[in-house]
């Protein structure tokens, strides 16, 4: 992890190094060896094939100058047709198949990415924001992909070209080839001085557009808040400031594009100058004939397109290669998901009854960050109903976090029924211990398919049961199609407190044997509060249940009350027994004020 300089307290995700990056694509390329080899074989040829027309055509130019038959002559010209002919299908052929590979290649990654993406801890992704992550599924993925889809297979030839026509050169007149490779220097300087000035610059322009999306996504997901405060100019100005810094970047790129393409220039004169010198020195003294040094123009000219492609194009690829460390760098984060067997998931095969779950955590921090935790022992006895209160930033979601397996204690463990939920016991976490959250999410499609991420061979009878369960039936026949309803973005917009009783319906079909809900109904309004702490204790019933009330009329109803203050456990008692005691939990009741 790298820390964002621009925003204290934020870690960006990993960047990969250039050696990790070439191992990544390495191994793609291999694990493909049929489409690779057909693609380099197939380039190569093509390439080999643009020598011939430079080739024949100096041969031309001797035999016009012995007056040779029309014949010959003809015969030349049509070898010359017919090898631009197969050289420009070769070509095309090439291009095709460099793009599937280098589209497959891409599309493997990217499934990578979203792979390791979605097993992030909640901790890490929180700490390098939601912006880095977009940027990297989107605009480095649009990135690579117009390089893979226009500028790669381009760029492949005209390498390919370069080498092979230099050897070319080289083969028809050693002195000629050493002519032009005077322009080597200078085109070896010209890209010095072009790479020194503008790598940093590509990944600056990447981290800026991190930084943007972060800036854009945040405002968007926050619209209904940023409107009821009147906050909008000062959002648009953080967009407008960091839309800035993109944009200075790109046209300080631009600027260094054109100097470059000066140097690519002046190159390209000193090297043509030097050849057809060479070149008429030669024919003087009778050492090469006036078809070797026109033919050694002519390859010399050929260069020109192929090494302004690959000088120019290197913007492009410089881009495309810093995005794709930035796409390997997520894609090679450690495996965090769970070993789960082989095939889709499913339902448990039957409800499992109520687990103890025993919580100890000595310490716990984020990073280099302030103890967050410390000295928590926290027992749930089978089917105990658990309320967690305390003062805001007293630690409550990071135990919720930690009790649910989704955060890892700084030291510490976490046991379902005497087994760690850690290594071979993590498959166990993800079956026995649900999580419902505030930020619940209602994903594009009919409802039917929203709940079956729960069950994915739930019937009809068992999702409207489930619904049924947590009071949404009436909400349900309101809906045109029933279950069929498409919902979430370009579907039926659900409240607030729809999508939460879709997340409580869904932890009913999961019937875990333990459920930790972190603030799962604070969405609600004063209206629909009441009806929602019902839903969610209906959908916990004859569960181990773990809840962080941000209602203290939650904690009323909890078989034990866990009090924390300052990350550490202060009082443990029945609502009643709190109250008597007059500590902490008595005064907060007293400043909540809210009737028994």
């Amino acid at each position: 992890m790298t820390a964002d300089p621009r925003t204290p307290g934020r870690t960006l995700l990993p960047v990969a190094s250039a050696r990790q990056t070439w191992t990544t694509l390495g191994a793609q390329f291999r694990d493909r060896p049929g489409l690779s080899a057909a693609a380099a074989t197939v380039l190569v040829a093509a390439a080999t094939g643009g020598l011939v027309a430079p080739w024949v055509l100096g041969r031309l130019v001797d035999d016009v100058i012995a007056g040779a038959p029309v014949s010959r002559i003809a015969g030349r010209v049509a070898v010359i047709a017919a090898a631009a002919v197969l050289t420009g299908l070769l070509t095309a052929l090439g291009a095709a198949l460099a793009s599937r590979l280098g589209e497959t290649v891409l599309a493997r990654l990217r499934e990578r990415v979203l792979d390791r993406a979605l097993h992030l801890p909640s901790a890490t992704l929180e700490r390098a924001g939601t912006g880095d992550l977009l940027a990297r599924v989107g605009d480095d993925v649009a990135v690579v992909t117009n390089v893979i889809a226009v500028s790669g297979p381009a760029f492949v030839g005209a390498l390919l070209s370069v080498v092979l026509t230099v050897f070319g050169l080289v083969a028809l007149d050693w002195r000629l080839g050493l002519a032009g490779l005077v322009a080597a220097p200078a085109y070896a300087l010209a890209l010095r001085w072009y790479l020194r000035r503008s790598m940093p610059y590509y990944a600056r322009e990447r981290v800026a557009t991190g930084e943007r999306t972060q800036a854009m996504a945040g405002a968007l997901r926050g619209a209904a808040t940023v409107r009821a405060y009147r906050t909008e100019d000062a959002h648009v100005a953080a967009i407008a400031e960091r839309s800035g810094v993109a944009r200075d970047l790109s046209l300080e790129i631009f600027n260094l594009h054109t100097r470059f393409g000066l140097r690519i220039n002046r190159s390209e004169f000193l090297g043509l100058a030097a050849v057809l010198v060479a070149g008429f020195f030669l024919v003087r003294d009778d050492l090469v004939t006036v078809g070797a040094a026109t033919t050694a123009a002519l390859y010399f000219h050929r260069l020109f397109n192929p090494i302004g492609l690959l000088l120019l194009e290197s913007d492009s690829v410089l881009q495309a290669g810093a995005s794709l460390a930035r796409l390997v760098g997520v894609a090679s984060l450690p495996d965090t998901a769970p070993p789960t067997a082989s095939g889709p998931a499913t339902a448990p095969a039957g409800p499992r009854g109520p687990a103890a779950l025993d919580v100890t955590v000595r310490r716990h921090h984020y990073d280099d960050g302030p103890l967050v935790l410390a000295d928590v022992e926290l027992r749930l006895a089978p089917g105990e109903r658990v309320a967690l209160v305390g003062a805001s930033g007293a630690g409550k979601s990071t135990l919720a976090g930690i009790a649910a397996g989704i955060i890892a204690p700084t030291d510490g463990s976490v046991r379902l029924d005497g087994v760690p939920l850690t290594g071979a016991g993590e498959a166990t976490a993800r079956r026995d211990v649900a999580l419902v959250s505030q930020e619940v999410h209602v994903f594009a499609g009919p409802l039917a398919e929203d709940l079956r991420l729960a069950a994915p061979d739930a019937t009809d009878a068992e999702l409207l049961d489930a619904l049924e369960r947590v009071g949404a039936t009436a909400w349900l026949r309101a809906l045109p199609d029933g279950l069929a309803t498409p919902v979430g973005e370009g579907g039926h917009r659900l409240t607030a407190a729809q999508a939460q009783q879709v997340a409580l319906a869904r932890l009913v079909l999961t019937a875990p044997a333990v459920a930790v809900l972190d603030e799962a109904t604070a969405e609600a309004g004063s209206a629909g509060a009441r009806d929602l702490d019902r839903a969610a204790l209906a959908a916990t019933r004859g569960r181990t249940t773990l809840i962080v009330a941000h209602r203290l009329s939650q904690a009323v109803t909890a078989d034990r009350i866990v009090v924390l203050d300052h990350g550490r456990i202060v009082e443990q008692g029945t609502h009643d027994e709190l109250l008597d005691a007059g500590g902490r939990y008595g005064h907060l009741w007293r400043s909540w004020r809210v009737p028994v």
